[in-house]
């Protein structure tokens, strides 16, 4: 036992080892076959079926070994032993078995090439040698030391080290006869400090209920899928050219039980999926449910980037309302936060006690509106860690695209920052290099693998070709919200109409610029915050008149080139602002202004799917025609939304509660329109104020046109008139 007791022995009982199979487990000796096993807490322990005893060593506390011949064990005995609270285990040595994780996958991890990365790292069930267990295996290059903790083992780091791969940096250790369901975390010793932390595994698949932060080891998924048709239809869908309306949804605030709790996935599956299709949206977009410590944060400060929170239920109950939404052909976009992480002692940060996800400088690593860190996209195994996540959402979960926040803060190294308080990129400038090639990897990879899945920014500044080709020298999205154009829009209205003619630039200059990029136009969680006011309470005026303003706003949304997004509660005029902590106010939903909102948002959901006018070119300059943008005196813009197979809608808006008479419009040929949607009528809440049911066009030339036609505009009014014949 001289030579037993050795300086490997040593860094065994003091948890300090970074391969502890090189003394511990099966080793073959010159007189035949040593065992040797840690057990911190067993006062007595045998192998085998017939129970040898393993004797303790002397100095040794916890430490047994056996020594016999190898053809009086099989390969893997069953350990058996007591502990002092009397309680007896029966388990196979984690020390017998081989390696679990080949070289090629860590050779893909450490470039940076895995994209399947989370099928590697983590918790997973395995078998192997015929033996079941659970698999774990973490990313750590500066611990001297890993352990696997949890209620298997008193969450004590000195029973299950793991054994390090070399230089990979990567850990690894199976746990046989453990099953899922069992708690779990990782004891990390750093290499320099020797400072033990206890963190989450950041390729975890569940967490416990906040405020407890444990992880849950979870089965390979069993879910039966019926969304078939929809991932095949998704798959040859021509996105460009087809409605999309989208609705963004809080689902820890949209609606809530009696008791004011949280509703859980499934039933969450079944409501919000009749609402959305009541109301006619194509898609629903979550505000972050990856897993998050803080509700405050609305989830975009994530610490499981591979985990559906476990607020509402199971990775499986989070399928089935991906399921539900997708067979009633609701599609299912989520919000994904690459851009910061926060500074949770138990998640990412300094998570082997150095800046390992993060950049060590503060400069780049650390963001000061939020108090969050950066993470080091110029890493390799960083870069692997994000985009495996963005494939296990659309892989596990059948997400149908993600929408990036926050991109800005990515893009610029000097974003939000005082001048010296960034550091320049290699050729001077302020562009975050590692960043863009980042994003790039990510959209041509995701979007490349998964024809149909859609990565959207949020961006919002005018970095030029966001969503262009990276071989063009784009950023690769296929889309971006369209920032600009809601400021403005949201700002003219917010003027008294009095005003308005002094801002009608306003209205206009989006069209500058609104074929350069694929926009979304949003009115999303963020304008009805922070003290911004419910968009109803943007608008000017009395009751009547911020209600018409509001369905005029809405009107022109669905009517102006570009994709549609708008927040919960927005759909049937909200007044208060949103709070994240309770649900939405349904009881205005009783009275009559309301209602018409809601009615209003369907019909414009239905007119927008309806016609492929305002749908099939949002994003070619062919899509849009002005007829008239210079009549600022009266406040009253007019223009076309052609289609491509030469079919077009006439657009007309008036800012102002006048009503004009006899408003004439140039048309785009001779023939008889009708009305097909008035912003203003009672059905909506508004005056009923309109036209006959057809309108005949005059051979009199107006605004350079051969025929045109005269109107009655209703105040506060949008119209929008279809040729019949």
């Amino acid at each position: 036992m001289t030579n037993v007791l050795s300086e490997d022995i040593t860094r065994v009982l003091r948890a300090s080892h970074h391969d502890p199979f090189t003394c511990l487990g099966r080793h073959e000796t010159a007189d035949g076959l040593s065992i040797r096993v840690f057990l911190p807490h067993a006062t007595a322990a045998w192998i085998g079926e017939n129970r040898l005893p393993l004797s303790p060593v002397n100095q040794a506390p916890g430490l047994f070994e056996w020594y016999g011949k190898p053809a009086d064990l099989p390969a893997h005995p069953l350990l058996h032993w007591k502990e002092a609270s009397g309680e007896a285990f029966t388990r196979h040595d984690p020390y017998a078995f081989p390696v679990q994780l080949s070289e090629f996958d860590l050779q893909l991890i450490n470039t940076g090439k895995h994209w399947h990365a989370y099928r590697i790292l983590g918790a997973h069930p395995w078998m192997t040698d015929g033996v079941t267990g659970i698999r774990f295996a973490v990313w750590a290059p500066n611990a001297e030391r890993v352990s696997v903790i949890g209620d298997f083992n008193h969450w004590d780091g000195r029973c299950h080290p793991m054994r390090v791969r070399g230089s990979s940096g990567l850990w690894e250790l199976f746990i046989p006869d453990l099953a899922p369901g069992c708690l779990y975390k990782f004891e990390l010793r750093n290499l320099q400090s020797g400072r033990v932390v206890t963190k989450i595994d950041p390729y975890a698949r569940q967490f416990e209920v906040r405020p407890e932060t444990a992880c849950i080891v979870v089965a390979d998924s069993e879910y039966a899928w019926g969304d078939e048709t929809w991932l095949a239809t998704r798959k040859s869908r021509e996105w460009l050219h087809a409605p999309m309306s989208i609705f963004e949804v809080h689902l820890g605030s949209w609606r809530r039980d009696e008791q004011g709790l949280f509703l859980d996935y499934r039933t969450l599956a079944e409501q919000l999926t009749a609402y959305v299709l009541e109301l006619g949206f194509t898609h629903v977009e979550l505000l972050p449910i990856t897993e998050h410590p803080l509700d405050a944060s609305w989830g975009y400060q994530t610490t499981g980037y591979f985990a559906p929170t476990s607020r509402f239920g199971n990775p499986d109950d989070f399928r089935y309302l991906v399921d539900c939404l997708h067979q009633a052909g609701i599609g299912v976009l989520l919000d994904w936060v690459p851009g910061h992480f926060p500074r949770d002692e138990h998640a990412l940060a300094r998570f082997d006690g150095t800046p390992l996800y993060e950049h060590a400088d503060p400069r780049l690593g650390e963001h000061r509106d939020w108090g969050t860190y950066i993470f080091n996209y110029g890493r390799n195994e960083v870069r692997n860690f994000l985009i495996s996540s963005a494939m296990f959402w659309v892989e596990e979960f059948h997400i149908d695209g993600l929408r990036v926040d926050a991109v800005a803060s990515m893009l610029y190294l000097d974003y939000s920052r005082d001048p010296g308080d960034w550091l320049p990129n290699k050729f001077g400038g302020n562009e975050n290099l590692d960043a863009l090639g980042f994003l790039r990897e990510l959209n041509t990879t995701v979007q490349g693998n998964h024809p149909g899945v859609l990565i959207t920014a949020e961006e919002s500044t005018a970095w030029p070709q966001v969503t262009r080709p990276p071989d063009l020298g784009g950023l690769g999205f296929a889309m971006k919200w369209n920032m600009g154009w809601m400021h403005d829009i949201l700002e003219y209205f917010s003027k008294d109409p009095v005003h308005r003619h002094y801002h009608h630039d306003q209205l206009t200059f989006g069209l500058l610029y609104a074929f350069t990029e694929n926009f979304i136009l949003p009115f999303s969680h963020d304008e009805v915050v922070h003290g911004k006011r419910s968009l109803l309470y943007r608008m000017p005026g009395d009751e009547w008149q911020r209600f018409a303003n509001l369905r005029l706003l809405y009107a022109f949304m669905f009517t102006y080139p570009g994709k549609k997004l708008l927040f919960m509660g927005c759909e049937f005029g909200q007044g208060s602002e949103w709070d994240f902590d309770s649900q939405l106010d349904w009881y205005v939903t009783q009275y009559a202004p309301h209602q018409g909102i809601h009615t209003l948002i369907r019909d414009l959901n239905h007119l927008y799917r309806e016609y492929p006018a305002l749908y099939r070119q949002d994003f070619e300059w062919q899509g849009f025609e002005w007829i008239d943008c210079h009549d600022a005196a009266q406040s009253v813009i007019s223009f076309i939304r052609h289609d491509d197979a030469g079919g077009h809608l006439l657009i007309v808006c008036n800012f102002t509660p006048i009503p004009r008479q006899q408003y004439r419009i140039g048309t785009p040929q001779q023939g008889t329109y009708r009305e097909r949607l008035n912003s203003d009528s009672a059905y909506y809440g508004g005056t009923n104020l309109g036209n006959p049911p057809v309108v005949h066009t005059e051979q009199t030339p107006w605004m350079g046109r051969d025929q045109s036609i005269s109107l009655q505009l209703p105040p506060l009014g949008l119209l929008v008139l279809e040729l019949v014949y």
